[in-house]
């Protein structure tokens, strides 16, 4: 991504893959870049200083096109605010991830102009500053500031963040054989409406259990151990104050374990519900689960995505 030959671009185009956040057990910490959906961002530079975007394409057209209100252009203004150049930059925005669908389009936007902003640039900015720069355009759309979706995008892979001011950013290892599945049904849940309906406090039990999935989950990736990932990606806290929010989800849920899946849950705030599957079960969980929301009266879109720890990047 910083590679000298981009430096000092006149234009350059990034694309930045969806996410799932939480990924069930790491809530605002845990992320899974996936790569079979994404957002792009073409940076062109300009005479005239500051930001402005141009163009919006693709799943979703009715986003602001006012830089400070987009979450892409509010992530350049920090950008621009912070490194003053000698020129302005001009945004094209193509979305590839559906609105409120729980896959980090926002970050994904943020994401991406960052990294095609980078490419303009004399000098290249490291992934943890992009990171930073990219934080300010997700808060414009989920209302604070949070990294789960931002850093597995920017990053790439399944991605633990650890603080808010100054992240430290670890790449956790995935087991093979193993490939995510994605169903998103045709509704949309914002993010902050998801966030509404959380209650400000759990009970102890509940924080040992969780707090015991999430040690299970990661330990069972860094020594390939898919049964401790299996007994250990469940969800105690957020899925349950969630799921009412998604109809059918227990029916859903239900078709992805009885069809294989190590884990099933909620992708970030919802609706997309994601699973971690053995390759060769993929297809038969993946059909279960649309099924299932079909018999809820919802038609949904689907995808196999491949563990693969790839971040955003400069593509054209």
């Amino acid at each position: 991504m910083n590679d000298s030959i981009h430096k000092g671009r006149e234009s350059a185009t990034a694309f930045a893959p969806a996410s799932v956040g939480n990924v069930a057990v790491g809530f605002d910490v845990l992320g899974l870049s996936v790569q079979a959906i994404g957002d792009r961002v073409t940076a062109r530079r300009t005479t005239e200083r500051g930001v402005r975007i141009t163009a919006i394409t693709g799943t979703v057209v009715d986003l602001p096109l006012e830089a400070d209100r987009n979450t892409a252009g509010r992530a350049v203004i920090s950008i621009i605010e912070e490194q003053a150049p000698d020129f302005g930059i001009e945004l094209t925005i193509e979305k590839g991830i559906p609105l409120g669908s729980g896959l980090g389009g926002s970050a994904a936007s943020a994401v991406a102009a960052v990294v095609a902003a980078n490419a303009l640039l004399p000098t290249s900015l490291s992934q943890l500053a992009l990171l930073k720069h990219a934080m300010h355009g997700e808060a414009v759309a989920s209302g604070s500031v949070h990294v789960d979706n931002i850093a597995p995008s920017l990053f790439g892979g399944l991605v633990l963040t650890v603080g808010v001011d100054n992240p430290n950013v670890k790449q956790i290892p995935m087991p093979p054989g193993v490939h995510c599945v994605l169903v998103h049904p045709h509704m949309v849940l914002a993010t902050k409406e998801a966030r509404k309906i959380l209650k400000p406090d759990v009970s102890l039990s509940d924080v040992i259990w969780q707090t015991a999935n999430l040690a299970g989950f990661l330990a069972g990736c860094f020594t390939n151990d898919l049964r401790l990932i299996g007994e250990s990606l469940n969800d105690v806290i957020i899925e349950p104050q969630r799921r009412v929010l998604i109809p059918g989800f227990d029916a859903v849920k239900h078709a992805a374990m009885s069809g294989g899946a190590l884990g099933c849950s909620i992708s970030g705030a919802g609706p997309t519900v994601f699973a971690w599957v053995p390759t060769e079960q993929s297809a038969q969980v993946r059909d279960g689960m649309v099924a299932a929301f079909n018999a809820a009266g919802l038609q949904c879109d689907a995808w196999i995505s491949t563990l693969e720890a790839h971040g955003a990047h400069v593509i054209a």
